[in-house]
């Protein structure tokens, strides 16, 4: 570890040198997903917590998660990484103390004393051009055409990355595709869902309904959507009293639950894509999925705890 204190001359927190390897995260990240396409209105990303190469010596070693939990960093400890690729935000606030008491900050310390740098893209992820939501809406088209255009664009897009915006529109070219078809294929490529929740105009008939257009944005999807003049709505969440309005405007909403939408993306596409670029500067980098890394929520069937 570096001795600042070695007597000669001034010395302090400027002698502190951050992570080649993390710099080189962050620069492979910046040019996949610029940090101007996020929406820094409410968004929180970037480099969140820094770490240095005299911490630790560590392996040039990634790890992509949708959601940093106690475990995923207890996971990346374990595994040696450097640097965690966190899609949302870990810090999302303001923090007035960091202790043991509260879960995140917990989790923070103990990444800060391994070492371990954390990095989130979050919504720089979801108006990039090739970004989540492009993704999301090739899903839906399956091996139908159709055209493409953004619900709301990203007005900060770096012009190598227009263009960008958040949520994707899109209306099939040769008529209108089974609802049922569309239903079936996002819950093979979402990762094999046994459950999505739908909500249908009343008297609609799921089985027989046709889809001219559609609108899909990833995570709490609705406030991207709410405008958007589309047979099909699909996110990964939304309220009670979004759903009723949309189906009392005759449109259909699906909802996949909310990393159901995302953690597709990181693995297919996110993980590769950051990999291939850090081992242009990094031969032995590597680019690691978390294990543990899941939506909180299961849906279960009450009969498996009836008595026999």
């Amino acid at each position: 570890m570096t001795d600042y204190s070695d007597g000669v001359g001034a010395w302090g927190a400027w002698q502190a040198e951050p992570s080649k390897f993390t710099q080189q995260v962050v620069n492979a990240m910046r040019t996949l997903y610029p940090e101007e396409l996020a929406d820094r209105k409410w968004d929180n990303v970037g480099l969140l917590i820094d770490n240095s190469d005299d911490t630790k010596k560590r392996q040039p070693t990634a790890m992509v998660t949708n959601d940093l939990t106690f475990q995923v960093a207890v996971d990346a400890i374990g595994q040696g990484v450097s640097v965690i690729v966190s899609y949302h935000p870990f810090i999302f606030s303001g923090l007035k103390s960091i202790t043991n008491n509260d879960p995140q900050q917990a989790t923070l310390l103990q990444l800060v004393k391994a070492g371990i740098a954390v990095y989130c893209p979050h919504t720089a992820v979801d108006a990039a051009p090739k970004g989540l939501n492009t993704w999301l809406a090739d899903i839906v088209s399956g091996p139908h055409k159709s055209t493409r255009s953004v619900a709301i664009p990203c007005a900060t897009a770096p012009e190598t990355h227009s263009p960008a915006g958040y949520g994707s529109i899109g209306r099939f070219e040769n008529g209108g595709v089974s609802l049922a078809e569309i239903i079936k294929r996002l819950a093979l490529k979402l990762g094999g869902l046994k459950h999505i929740m739908v909500a249908s105009p009343v008297g609609s008939d799921i089985k027989s309904t046709t889809v001219r257009s559609f609108g899909v944005c990833a995570g709490s999807g609705y406030d991207v959507l709410k405008s958007a003049d589309v047979d099909l709505l699909i996110m990964g969440e939304t309220s009670h009293h979004s759903a009723l309005r949309a189906i009392q405007q005759g449109k259909t909403l699906i909802q996949v639950f909310h990393s159901n939408s995302e953690r597709g993306y990181l693995r297919e596409v996110l993980k590769p894509s950051l990999e291939s670029l850090l081992k242009q500067v990094e031969p032995e980098a590597e680019v690691l999925l978390s294990e543990f890394d899941s939506d909180p929520f299961k849906i279960l069937d009450v009969s498996t705890f009836e008595e026999d």
